[in-house]
C-alpha cells in the first residue's frame, strides 16, 4: 500500500476492508465511485410511504393499547441494519462518506421518536439520489420530505390569514424556515433578519404530510397556505406551492450558501480549520457549475492538502466503522454497531440538535471519551482470535503505521494486547 492509496481509503473513504484489493490509481478509483446511480439504492429499505403509514399507526393507537407491535421501531431496526451493512461492506466508500456527510448537514433526529420510521427512507430518497446531482435538487427533496417536515414541525404550520388559520385559530411554526436559513443554506453570514425568517415560514405554509393510506407522503395543503406576497431577503414570492420552490432555488444559489457548503466539505475532508484556498476552489466549482455536487466532490481530490498527512480525528461513527472494516468480521461475529455508536457518544441518527454532529477534534477528544474508545477497542479484540495483529496493522494503515507503533505491536504480551494497541494507536484515530 502506498501513501496515496492509504489516504484514499482512510481520508476519503471509511477505511480499508480487511485485505480488499488496493486501488492501482487512487485518484481515479475515488472518481469512479461517483459515476452512475448509487449502488446502495438496490439494498432493501422501507419506503417513505411505508414509514408514514407506520407513524400514523402509532399516532392513532389508543392510550393504554396493550399491543406490543410497534411498526416504527420495526422499520427503524430493519433499515438501520441495512445501512450499517452497507457502511461495513461497500466498495464505494467515498460515495458512502458523502451520503453521511449530507445526512448530517440535513439532520433529522430520532430524538423525535416517530422520526425513526422515516429517517432511513429520508437518507435513501432525499439524500442518496442527489449526492452527485445539484444542491438545489437535494435542498428541495430534503425540505419536502415527511421526515424533515415532521422533525421541524412544518406539517402543523398554518398561515394565520389562510382559510385554515382563520377558521381554527392555529398559527405559524418557524422551525423549518429558521433552520433552513441558519444551517442548510445561507447561514447568519447572509445577515437575514427575524422578519425574513417569519416571511420564509409563511412561504412554506401548506407544505405538509398526507397520512392517506392510499397515497401517504408529501402534501401541499392550499387551505393552510398564507395568501398574499411575502418578502424574504429582498425577494418577493407569491403563488402558492411554487413560492417555496422558487425561494429554495434562490437560496441554493446564494453566494453565502455556496461558501457554507464549500467550507463544510473542506472541513470534513481536509482539516478542522480548512485552508482558505481549498474553500475558495470548491466554492468556485459550485458557482461555475450551478451547484453541481459531483463536481465539487471531485474538486476535493485535486486539492494538495487533501493528500497530506492525516490530521482529522475520527468521530465515534468514523472510528467504529473504520475498526470493523479493518477487522472484517463475519456477520455472525459483529457487535451491535448502533449500540456501540451510542455508547461512544454519537448515536446513529440521534443528534441532539438540528445542526447535527460536530466535525472537529475538540468535540470528541475529551480524556473520558478517548478512554471509552480504548475500553471498546479491548472489548472488540475479543472477537479477533483468528487475526494476526501485525498483518491487520499493515493492511489497514500501510505506510501510515510508524515504526514505534509497529514495535509496540510486535513486543505486546498477547495477540489481544497487540490488537488493542493497534486499534487504540493515535494513527488509527485519524483520517
Amino acid at each position: 500500500m502506498d501513501s496515496n492509496a492509504a489516504h484514499a481509503l482512510i481520508r476519503f473513504g471509511l477505511g480499508r476492508r480487511g485485505a480488499e484489493p488496493m486501488p492501482a490509481d487512487p485518484h481515479a478509483w475515488l472518481g469512479r465511485q461517483l459515476d452512475g446511480p448509487d449502488p446502495a439504492l438496490e439494498a432493501p429499505c422501507h419506503s417513505t410511504a411505508e414509514g408514514v403509514r407506520a407513524v400514523r399507526t402509532v399516532q392513532t393507537r389508543k392510550a393504554g393499547d396493550p399491543t406490543k407491535e410497534n411498526p416504527v421501531r420495526d422499520i427503524y431496526r430493519a433499515d438501520t441494519a441495512t445501512s450499517i451493512d452497507t457502511l461495513l461492506t461497500t466498495a464505494n466508500p467515498f460515495r458512502e462518506r458523502l451520503v453521511w456527510f449530507w445526512a448530517n448537514h440535513f439532520t433529522v433526529s430520532i430524538r423525535r421518536p416517530l422520526v425513526a420510521g422515516l429517517v432511513n427512507a429520508f437518507v435513501r430518497e432525499a439524500i442518496r439520489p442527489h449526492v452527485t446531482g445539484r444542491f438545489s435538487d437535494m435542498l428541495l427533496a430534503v425540505m419536502r420530505h415527511p421526515a424533515m417536515l415532521f422533525y421541524l414541525d412544518n406539517a402543523q404550520s398554518v398561515g394565520p390569514d389562510s382559510v385554515a388559520g382563520r377558521r381554527r385559530k392555529v398559527g405559524l411554526n418557524e422551525n423549518l424556515a429558521r433552520e433552513c436559513l441558519e444551517l442548510h443554506s445561507v447561514t447568519p453570514a447572509a445577515r437575514y433578519t427575524q422578519a425574513d425568517v417569519t416571511s420564509f415560514a409563511r412561504v412554506l405554509t401548506g407544505w405538509s404530510i398526507s397520512y392517506d393510506a392510499a397515497n401517504p407522503g408529501f402534501l401541499y395543503r392550499p387551505f393552510a397556505h398564507e395568501p398574499d406576497a411575502k418578502t424574504v431577503m429582498g425577494q418577493t414570492y407569491e403563488g402558492g406551492e411554487v413560492e417555496g420552490e422558487r425561494a429554495l432555488a434562490w437560496l441554493a444559489a446564494h453566494p453565502a450558501t455556496l461558501h457554507n457548503i464549500a467550507t463544510k466539505l473542506a472541513r470534513h475532508f481536509i482539516a478542522d480549520t480548512p485552508p482558505p484556498a481549498a474553500v475558495s476552489r470548491i466554492e468556485g466549482v459550485l458557482r461555475g457549475t450551478g451547484g453541481d455536487l459531483k463536481a465539487a466532490s471531485l474538486a476535493l481530490l485535486d486539492i494538495p492538502e487533501a493528500w497530506q498527512p492525516l490530521t482529522k480525528l475520527r468521530t465515534p461513527f468514523d472510528y467504529i466503522i473504520g475498526v470493523l472494516r479493518a477487522l472484517d468480521l463475519p456477520t455472525t461475529n459483529r457487535p451491535d454497531v448502533a449500540g456501540l455508536m451510542a455508547g461512544l457518544g454519537q448515536g446513529l441518527h440521534n443528534a441532539p440538535l438540528p445542526n447535527g454532529w460536530p466535525d472537529t477534534a475538540p468535540d470528541w477528544a475529551a480524556p473520558e471519551a478517548m478512554l471509552r474508545r480504548i475500553d471498546w477497542a479491548y472489548a472488540v479484540t475479543g472477537r479477533t482470535k483468528d487475526l494476526d495483529p501485525l498483518a491487520t496493522a499493515d493492511a489497514s494503515l500501510g505506510p501510515l503505521l510508524p515504526a514505534a507503533t509497529r514495535e509496540q505491536i510486535v513486543r505486546a504480551g498477547s495477540k489481544r494486547e497487540a490488537m488493542t494497541l493497534l486499534l487504540a494507536a493515535p494513527e488509527f484515530q485519524r483520517r
